[in-house]
């Protein structure tokens, strides 16, 4: 059956990419499925045995392999409590016999800079502590602070678009030194700093208690090249960060979503954005 395009479909994923997706269709995924680590779903019970959810998570990926195009690329959202850390590396283990291990992104949601260990940069007057995190009251843990995102490939040989979400060079007598430098703009690299939006108030409540913000499947679909997206897939699209990224985008996606709730949580999110689109 055709899917159709820029909808959530309340079903399990395997069933709806197993339904509605032709081999070869998708030219990016960009999910972050249940970690396994105790989150309180309305719907789901993210504390099953560690071999069960390591052997659903290897049945939804390969379903995943299927719909992939041969240059696409799955970008994996997946993190880890202090208790428990070594959930995100079993999953990629698991993968790594479907899959090529192509790039480590590290999501960082909160850093502390000290001036001090900066330097002459103009711009950081003094120390800067940013972003959001849930403070851990331990003696033994350190508060978490980033998570994973695992780009996965057929075989490795993915192009990406790099200078995409490129950043400006600091040092401004960079551009030219190198023949690579021909602009003011260099990779970014492998560590993302994606801050939460800030919740201000205790009436203003997140609807989805492991949401990432769309800016982060944003970057991952213009790392992996806008020009060349044609259908994105979120196999777990919670409140719609994947749906929401990719209306800003302009490129079509798709989603399956168990939870009744957080699919029409993403469908307001997508029509808020369409309206904001068409306002200005």
């Amino acid at each position: 059956m055709k899917c159709q395009k820029n909808k959530v479909y309340v079903m399990d994923c395997l069933e709806g990419m197993r339904k509605f997706l032709e081999d070869g269709e998708v030219d990016v995924v960009v999910t972050s499925p249940p970690y396994n680590i105790g989150v309180k779903y309305r719907k789901y019970d993210d504390s099953i045995p560690r071999q069960q959810y390591l052997d659903w998570m290897e049945e939804v990926s390969l379903e995943i392999k299927r719909v992939l195009k041969d240059d696409g690329s799955y970008f994996l959202n997946i993190g880890q409590k202090p208790t428990d850390p070594w959930v995100a590396w079993e999953v990629a283990f698991r993968l790594r016999k479907h899959f090529v291990l192509q790039n480590v992104i590290i999501w960082v949601k909160s850093i502390a800079i000290e001036k001090e260990d900066v330097g002459d940069y103009p711009n950081i007057k003094g120390d800067i502590a940013v972003g959001h995190y849930k403070p851990i009251q331990s003696k033994r843990f350190l508060n978490d602070c980033f998570e994973y995102i695992f780009h996965l490939t057929k075989h490795g040989d993915v192009e990406l678009d790099r200078l995409a979400i490129g950043v400006p060079y600091q040092d401004k007598t960079n551009i030219g030194r190198w023949k690579s430098a021909t602009q003011d703009l260099r990779c970014r690299g492998n560590t993302w700093f994606i801050p939460y939006e800030t919740i201000w108030s205790k009436e203003k409540q997140r609807p989805h208690p492991s949401a990432f913000p769309s800016k982060l499947p944003e970057m991952c679909i213009k790392l992996h090249g806008l020009h060349r997206t044609r259908l994105v897939l979120d196999p777990f699209m919670g409140i719609g960060s994947t749906a929401v990224a990719c209306t800003r985008l302009g490129v079509d996606w798709i989603g399956f979503e168990i939870d009744e709730y957080y699919a029409r949580v993403a469908e307001k999110r997508v029509k808020e954005m369409l309206s904001t689109y068409l306002k200005t």
